[in-house]
């Protein structure tokens, strides 16, 4: 909270600036792309071999149209297509197996977390692969935080999955009672066979630590609502709670064994990818009553330049701690400060009544697309659900060469402790 507090500054941070001419070029490029991809979802399949040929094709077109959104090239390029791009890959391809039902927008979710935790495993000098624990940690985030968000729940059934799965984490044996906690279980019991707990316990400490931050966020953001009387700084505390635990988590995965300076990096990590999901979210936080910084400042008919600044000046602040990691490339580095920062622009793009328009024309100049630009292809797109299906089709079902992956089975009344099918689930990236 000291640091956030110490990034508010009425300028921005310095920050690549692009032409007109520049950002002219980039939408070209992105178009080309976007193009490429609708050729091949539309073309005539008629047998399945036919069918893997045109998902393969899209998912060699994939990176290179990614890292044009981002302007990125060279070793950021080979990164997306040898390290983020299968780790996301495999993680959706084992959910689908696992849970059919399970929606595209959950497993996305989940694939978001598990980049997070691939990228920790490059700064803490692991191999970059989708583990079994960063997997069913990541599945955990539709399973808990979606199944907690559910308004046909009532908040009696809430309270009590969310005391029992605490439980669960604790380690206390507990049998599942529906077929949703029979899914939670299995992922706990997935961190459990990697990550022992008599041999490390901070694991599962860290993991508490996120549930109760997921608590403290309903309960206190509930009482909110109802007093009016939330201060900026509770609303602070219980983001930067949820989002730095998160992350925390992500990295005790990644590598069991933290020195402090990795353990302060990956909480403000998470506490950075809290406050970006927050301005992301602000209009639809504003419209169901959910308590942030920006919803508050929103609320009082703020523009919410300032807290983009500071948010931006908070970002350069972690991006300059990473680089002094002693492990991952610089092309690592460099991908993720980008990923953050357009983040942010992203999100203001979308946005731009809540900005005043000084701003607005100042900060897009540090994007590679003009602000418009981002807007129609947003809303362009957001019409194209099928489209969006069939590339995430491409993904899940493209053949798989090297692809030994058994997915545990889950049963309502498993007694948690006892093998549920195989539960060893190695997905390496390089897949």
């Amino acid at each position: 909270m000291d640091a956030w507090d110490g990034c508010a500054a009425p300028e921005l941070p310095v920050l690549p600036r692009f032409t007109a001419r520049e950002q002219r070029r980039h939408e070209k490029a992105y178009d080309q792309g976007l193009r490429a991809v609708q050729r091949e979802a539309r073309r005539a399949v008629r047998t399945a071999v036919e069918r893997n040929m045109v998902h393969r094709r899209i998912v060699d077109l994939f990176p290179r149209f990614a890292a044009t959104a981002l302007g990125l090239e060279g070793e950021a390029v080979h990164l997306l297509s040898n390290s983020f791009l299968p780790a996301g890959t495999q993680l959706a391809r084992w959910a689908r197996r696992f849970d059919p039902g399970l929606s595209m927008e959950d497993t996305i979710q989940a694939c978001r977390n598990a980049w997070t935790a691939c990228g920790l495993q490059a700064l803490l000098g692991q191999p970059v692969e989708l583990t079994s624990s960063i997997l069913a940690y990541s599945l955990l985030y539709p399973y808990t935080d979606n199944h907690l968000d559910d308004p046909s729940m009532t908040v009696a059934a809430k309270l009590r999955f969310s005391e029992r799965f605490r439980e669960r984490l604790s380690g206390v044996g507990l049998d599942a009672s529906t077929a949703h906690e029979s899914s939670v279980w299995t992922m706990v019991g997935l961190i459990e066979e990697q990550y022992p707990r008599a041999q490390y316990p901070q694991v599962f400490d860290a993991l508490l630590a996120i549930h109760r931050g997921q608590e403290q966020s309903l309960s206190q953001l509930k009482s909110a609502r109802n007093s009016q009387a939330l201060h900026a700084t509770d609303v602070l505390r219980i983001s930067a709670a949820k989002g730095g635990t998160s992350v925390l988590a992500d990295a005790c995965l990644a590598q069991p064994w933290l020195h402090e300076d990795e353990i302060r990096f990956a909480f403000d990590w998470g506490v950075l990818l809290q406050l970006g999901d927050d301005l992301q979210d602000v209009r639809e936080d504003l419209a169901r009553g959910s308590v942030t910084l920006f919803t508050l400042a929103a609320g009082q008919g703020k523009p919410l330049d300032e807290l983009v600044v500071q948010l931006l000046r908070f970002s350069a602040q972690i991006a300059d701690r990473m680089d002094s990691l002693p492990h991952g490339s610089r092309g690592l580095k460099e991908l993720l400060r980008m990923s953050w920062r357009s983040l942010i622009l992203m999100a203001v793009a979308q946005e731009p009544l809540f900005f005043s328009r000084t701003f607005l024309a100042e900060l897009e100049a540090c994007s590679t697309f003009r602000f418009e630009f981002l807007r129609k292809r947003n809303q362009k797109l957001s019409g194209r659900q099928s489209l969006f299906a069939f590339v995430f089709d491409a993904f899940v079902d493209s053949p798989i060469e090297d692809c030994a992956v058994r997915v545990p089975t889950t049963s309502v009344h498993t007694p948690c402790g006892e093998d549920t099918g195989d539960l060893r689930m190695l997905a390496h990236s390089a897949a």
